[in-house]
């Protein structure tokens, strides 16, 4: 048997600040929305079939990078130039970031992208599999997606 990612679910403090997030800056499509009792509940797509990621209503504080549990959720672009198209949304929506620009994966990688954090702290990274050659690597040995 092999397994895979069927979806991402993340726990968040606002619904509707969360789905102007996913939906309106990163472009993910509301498949549906719900709520029971005082929580509240949206899956998203991306085109395909199915949530690709579904957001509950029931946290009550931010994330937290140093509990275990999710260390970053990660998405891929076809091309560094997209990746770049979502980092200009991302400014604009005042997004905060944890590097500056595109950085490559390790230092000398085709690949790379940038790292940044949802309304509630999520790490996230948008990445491109090449042209982030010549690019900075903001650590010296460890993967980017690593620390942050």
């Amino acid at each position: 048997m092999t397994l895979r990612t069927g979806h991402t679910g993340l726990n968040v403090t606002d619904l509707d600040r969360s789905l102007a997030f996913y939906r309106d800056v990163l472009g993910f499509t509301l498949l549906t929305e719900g709520k029971e009792d005082d929580r509240r509940y949206a899956f998203l797509g991306d085109g395909g079939e199915g949530p690709v990621l579904t957001l509950w209503q029931q946290a009550q504080g931010v994330y937290d990078g140093g509990r275990a549990g999710l260390h970053h959720l990660a998405f891929t672009a076809d091309s560094i130039e997209r990746v770049r198209e979502y980092e200009t949304a991302l400014r604009g929506a005042g997004v905060d970031f944890a590097h500056e620009g595109v950085v490559a994966h390790r230092e000398g990688a085709a690949s790379g992208g940038i790292f940044f954090h949802d309304p509630d702290g999520t790490r996230l990274e948008i990445s491109g599999p090449l042209g982030a050659e010549s690019a900075p690597a903001p650590h010296a040995d460890a993967p980017t997606c690593g620390f942050f």
